[in-house]
């Protein structure tokens, strides 16, 4: 996922938009104005129309389609992306910064493809990268997005918290960062007791990855949730549920994607990542409904649904990092259905109590073209997770409010830190979209890399 050599020979790929369609094609030679005319060219967004030479395409018209198209479609000029010839293309014409750095970044994720188990060609045509754009901060802001993709198109039978474990260590290696690892009965000996309870019924060891970077700048602590494969547990969800549950440990390969974003931009801040890396299975030494756990913090859960295992983990994980209060702590994870069903598959909501921290979201969230949504810490709900008979009620009943009641129950578990993010991503892209093919994506680290410097400034 890389741009053309600047220097590259290139051809150009001049863009036009649909008011300016009329001026653009009386500019051409009687031959090409033919050819485009017969092809039906309207400049919408994406749409590409070749200019015939002698040897060949020697250059193409780009649709820039009204503001209102680009506006129900992300990333919608990439499209031309798969539509042109090999070779090398530079985009010429009256482009926005805004409009060329999403293009750009487009081009190259729309160079992704998922070939661990079948093979699939990327696009021949590459993008020469435009003119004041950052090209090596592009370049490690898509590849980032790849590593997150490939970690959640994983099925679970290849990524297992081994796995996860050893895309992280590998991850430090490349950046110079410090892994550490705590896993299966250490996990009780060093008081990570709700991490262990989750894990314990899979043969495969649940553990507490966590990775350091940079010695100087603000702390930024990054919590991903890592939950391989979700069964449900003892409260097992049916088989059509089960179907994307190897997504489950999306908000760790976010988490994880981030962390590479800032490493290879050598960002001046001091990076930790925390991942609870857990299987939920069922088995004899399973969790159960009506258990109490005593968490790391020393706050007792009740044990309502074993299907919401993912606050349980992340609390652990929480706790941990508050002992030690960074400048901003993010939490990501793919955490409830009401999210979904709230915002649907492609705006992620975010929690925080910081007015800056919210604004710089939301503004860089425009920007990048990473939607983002804030949702309230809602106060009058605490009740909802407060059980009587423990501190915390894992899975409150009612059905209502299930996104608000979660954030509210994680930041329990953080006291310290003065500002605090949570992010209840999907981690999942469900139909094919420019730049963004069915399946795992990640979600909100752009538009967190892109607050960083105003957040940590």
């Amino acid at each position: 996922m890389r741009f053309a050599e600047a220097d590259a020979p290139a051809r150009a790929l001049i863009a036009v938009a649909p008011e300016g369609l009329e001026q653009a094609l009386a500019d051409l030679p009687p031959a090409q104005r033919a050819f485009v005319e017969a092809t039906g060219f309207k400049a919408s967004a994406g749409q590409v129309a070749l200019l015939p030479g002698p040897d060949g395409a020697e250059a193409a018209l780009l649709g820039l389609g009204t503001d209102a198209a680009r506006a129900r479609e992300r990333f919608s000029l990439t499209r031309a992306a798969s539509a042109l010839p090999e070779g090398a293309w530079r985009i010429e014409g009256d482009l926005s910064e805004a409009l060329k750095a999403e293009t750009a970044l487009g081009w190259l994720l729309a160079g992704y493809r998922f070939v661990r188990y079948a093979e699939a060609a990327p696009p021949k045509a590459r993008l020469i990268c435009p003119d004041g754009l950052d090209a090596a901060q592009i370049e490690a802001v898509a590849e980032g997005e790849a590593f997150t993709r490939d970690l959640i198109n994983t099925p679970a039978s290849d990524m297992g918290p081994d796995e996860l474990e050893a895309a992280a260590r590998l991850l430090a290696e490349r950046h110079g960062a410090e892994a550490n690892v705590i896993k299966g009965d250490d996990l009780l000996t060093q008081n990570f007791p709700m991490i262990h309870a989750v894990g314990r019924a899979s043969p495969r060891t649940p553990r507490l990855i966590e990775l350091s970077w940079g010695s100087e700048g603000p702390a930024l602590t990054l919590v991903g949730k890592g939950v391989c494969f979700d069964t449900g547990g003892l409260n097992l969800k049916p088989g059509a549920s089960m179907g994307l549950m190897k997504k489950d440990m999306g908000g760790s390969a976010t988490v994880l994607g981030l962390a590479h974003m800032i490493m290879a931009t050598g960002a001046k801040l001091r990076l930790r990542v925390l991942v609870p890396a857990v299987e939920n299975s069922v088995g004899g030494d399973s969790f159960r409904p009506g258990d109490i756990l005593t968490s790391r913090k020393g706050l007792t859960v009740e044990i309502n649904n074993t299907d919401a295992e993912g606050r349980l983990v992340l609390a652990d994980a929480l706790a941990y990092a508050d002992e030690t209060p960074p400048d901003l702590m993010i939490c990501m994870a793919t955490l409830t259905g009401a999210a979904r069903v709230a915002l649907g598959p492609d705006i992620h909501p975010f929690y925080t109590d910081d007015e800056g921290v919210a604004q710089a979201f939301a503004t860089a969230s425009g920007a990048v073209a990473d939607p983002l949504w804030r949702m309230p810490f809602w106060a009058p709900y605490e009740a909802k997770i407060e059980p009587g008979i423990a501190d915390l009620d894992n899975a409150p009943s009612g059905g209502m409010a299930g996104s608000i009641t979660a954030a509210l129950f994680l930041r329990r578990f953080v006291t310290e830190t003065k500002r605090f993010a949570h992010f209840d991503i999907y981690g999942w892209q469900p139909a094919a979209a420019p730049a963004r093919p069915k399946g795992g994506v990640g979600q909100g680290a752009r538009a967190i890399l892109a607050a960083l410097p105003e957040v940590l400034k």
